[in-house]
C-alpha cells in the first residue's frame, strides 16, 4: 500500500425512524419506497412479498410425480386465475397489505378495477393505460409512474386492510405484474382511496422527486453522521484495507472513485478490481463483488443513477446500501491485474437506530452458473440466489455476453421462498422483470430499474432491478432464478451480482471467484 491520507468530517447525526410497526399510515408506506434502513430489518413472522402476473398456467408443480411440468411455457402475455362471467380475475390477496408495483407491456382501453377490503365497488376503475398514462392521479407522478423501453410502471402504493382483488375487462391488453406484500398479522392498514389529503398528496411528490434525484441528492446524505475519505495506491497483485471501523454502526454511503483507461479499455481493470466488506470478524466475506459489477453495470464504466446504487458523470461510484455491523468491519478493495491502480474512497457512518440483533447483514455476491438446478426439467432456471436463514431479497444486477445477437431474455424470473415447491414470484420475460418490454435496447435509468449498457441486444447487455419497497422477505430460505433460453456454447453468458440482508447464522455459499472467471471470457469486439 502506498501513500494513504485520511480525513475525518463530523457532521450533525440525525437517525431515520425506519422500524417495523404494527400500525402503518399512508404516509409510512410512501416513505417506504425511499426507506433504506428498513431493508436491514429481520422480517417479521407472516411478512411476505409475492406477484401475480400474466404468465402461462401451462407451468406447474405436480405433487403426484414431483415434477416440474411445461417448465418453459412461453404464452405469458393472457394468463390469468379464472373467468367470472365476462370479467377475469387477474389477482386475489388477503391482507393486511399492499400493491407496491403494477407493470404491463401493452395496456390497452378495457378497464381494471381494484377490489379493496370487501367493497362492493372498486376503489380504482380506470382502463388498464390509465394506471400509467399519468392522466388520472394520484398515478400522475412522473417518476413514480413512467414508461420506459415500451415498458409501462406504476409504483404508487395501493394498501388494503382485509383483502384485494384485481378484475379486468376484455380488451385490458396484454402482460401484467401487480407486486405486492402481505404484512405481519395484526398490522393496520389504511384502504386505499384516489383521493388523496394534503399530508399524503405532499410526501408522493416528494417521493417522486426523490426517484427524480435518485444517486444525486438522496435525502440519506443530509441525515448526517461521521464521513472518511481515503485516497490509496492499491498494488498489482495487492489489496488495501480502505477503512476498519467498530461498532455498533452501519454504513449508509460509500463513494470510490478509481482512475482507469478509457473505454473500452475500462472493461478489464474493473473486472479486476473488486470490493469485499467483512462484518463481525467473519471468514468469508458478506460482500465480494468485481468493483464496477458491485455498483450495479457492467462491464466498464456506464454512468447511471438509481436509487440505491450509480456511477456519477464525475467518475464516482456510489452506494446507498444501509450496512449495519454489530463489532467491526472491514471494507477492502483488492486488486487482481497487472497494473496498480489509484482509488479514492468515501464513507459515512451513522448510529443504529434499533439495537444490533434487529439488524441483517447486508450481503452482495458475485458469480457465473453457480448453483443451478438439479431437477432436469429446471434446466431453464438460471440461479440468481441461493441463500438460507432469515432476511430480505433486494435485487440483481444482470450482465449477458451475446455476442451473435438475437433476443437473449425471453426468460421468467421465479421467486421460491421458504422451501415452497412453485415459486410465489413468476414472471412473464427477462425484460419485464427489468421493467421494460418487448426486447427493446434503449438505454434508460430510474430509481428502480435501469439497462446502462445494450448494444443493440448484441454483444454486452447490463440490466438491474431494486427490489426496495416490494423487497421479498424470507424465515428459511430464499432461491431466485431467471429463464435462461440460450445455451453457454451458442455463446450466450450470464454473471450476475445479488443483493439482500440476511440474518448473521445465515448461510450464504458464495465465495470469491478468480479472475480467471472474471475476464477473458468476452471477446475483444463488439
Amino acid at each position: 500500500m502506498k501513500r494513504l491520507w485520511l480525513i475525518v468530517i463530523l457532521t450533525t447525526a440525525a437517525i431515520p425512524a425506519a422500524l417495523a410497526q404494527p400500525k402503518l399510515t399512508y404516509l409510512d408506506l410512501i416513505n417506504r419506497l425511499t426507506d433504506m434502513e428498513f431493508l436491514a430489518l429481520l422480517p417479521a413472522p407472516g411478512e411476505r412479498t409475492a406477484q401475480w402476473s400474466s404468465y402461462d398456467r401451462a407451468s406447474r408443480y405436480d405433487e403426484a410425480s414431483g415434477k416440474y411440468v411445461a417448465w418453459d411455457a412461453n404464452g405469458d402475455g393472457d394468463g390469468y386465475i379464472r373467468k367470472e362471467g365476462d370479467k377475469l380475475v387477474f389477482a386475489e390477496m388477503e391482507g393486511p397489505g399492499c400493491i407496491w408495483r403494477i407493470w404491463s407491456a401493452a395496456p390497452g382501453e378495457g378497464h381494471v378495477r381494484i377490489y379493496l377490503d370487501g367493497a362492493s365497488e372498486p376503489s380504482i376503475d380506470l382502463p388498464f393505460k390509465g394506471y400509467f398514462d399519468g392522466k388520472n392521479a394520484p398515478f400522475n407522478r412522473t417518476n413514480l409512474v413512467h414508461t420506459v423501453a415500451k415498458g409501462w410502471n406504476n409504483y404508487v402504493p395501493i394498501p388494503y386492510q382485509k383483502s384485494c382483488k384485481v378484475v379486468a375487462d376484455e380488451g385490458w391488453g396484454s402482460y401484467f405484474h401487480f407486486n405486492y406484500t402481505t404484512f405481519a398479522k395484526g398490522t393496520q392498514i389504511p384502504t386505499f382511496h384516489r383521493e388523496l389529503n394534503q399530508a399524503d398528496a405532499a410526501v408522493l411528490d416528494h417521493a417522486d422527486e426523490v426517484f427524480l434525484q435518485a444517486g444525486q441528492d438522496l435525502a440519506l446524505r443530509r441525515l448526517g453522521g461521521v464521513t472518511t475519505k481515503v485516497a490509496s495506491t492499491v498494488d498489482a497483485g495487492g489489496k488495501v484495507d480502505l477503512f476498519d471501523l467498530t461498532g455498533p454502526q452501519a454504513i449508509k454511503i460509500l463513494r470510490i472513485k478509481v482512475e482507469l483507461p478509457p473505454s473500452p479499455a475500462d472493461r478489464d481493470p474493473l473486472r479486476e478490481l473488486a470490493v469485499q466488506i467483512r462484518w463481525d470478524g467473519e471468514a468469508n466475506p458478506s460482500v465480494w463483488a468485481p468493483l464496477g459489477d458491485f455498483f450495479g453495470t457492467a462491464p466498464g464504466a456506464n454512468p447511471y443513477r438509481s436509487m440505491p446504487l450509480g456511477l456519477t458523470r464525475g467518475g464516482w461510484w456510489y452506494s446507498y446500501w444501509f450496512m449495519p455491523f454489530r463489532r467491526n468491519a472491514v471494507v477492502t478493495v483488492i486488486n487482481d491485474g497487472a497494473e496498480p491502480r489509484q482509488v479514492s474512497a468515501e464513507l459515512t457512518t451513522s448510529r443504529l437506530a434499533q439495537p444490533s440483533r434487529r439488524y441483517a447483514r447486508f450481503h452482495a455476491k458475485w458469480h457465473r452458473d453457480a448453483f443451478l438446478p438439479a431437477e432436469p426439467e429446471r434446466q431453464i432456471d438460471w440461479t440468481l440466489l441461493k441463500t438460507e436463514g432469515a432476511g430480505r431479497f433486494c435485487g440483481v444486477m444482470l450482465h449477458i455476453w451475446n455476442p451473435k445477437g438475437g433476443w437473449w431474455g425471453e426468460g421468467d424470473e421465479k421467486f421460491f421462498v421458504d422451501g415452497e415447491k412453485f415459486p410465489s414470484t413468476i414472471g412473464t420475460g427477462s425484460e419485464d422483470y427489468f421493467g421494460y418490454a418487448w426486447g427493446n435496447p434503449s438505454l434508460f435509468q430510474n430509481g428502480y430499474h435501469n439497462q446502462t449498457i445494450s448494444m443493440g441486444n448484441k454483444g454486452h447487455i447490463s440490466v438491474n432491478r431494486w427490489h426496495i419497497s416490494d423487497q421479498v422477505p424470507f424465515q428459511k430460505s430464499f432461491e431466485g432464478s431467471i429463464e435462461k433460453y440460450f445455451p453457454n456454447t451458442r455463446p450466450t453468458l450470464y454473471a450476475c451480482t445479488t443483493y439482500w440482508y440476511l440474518s448473521p447464522e445465515g448461510k450464504d455459499p458464495y465465495l470469491p471467484r478468480p479472475l480467471s472467471e472474471r475476464v477473458g471470457y468476452w471477446s475483444t469486439t463488439p
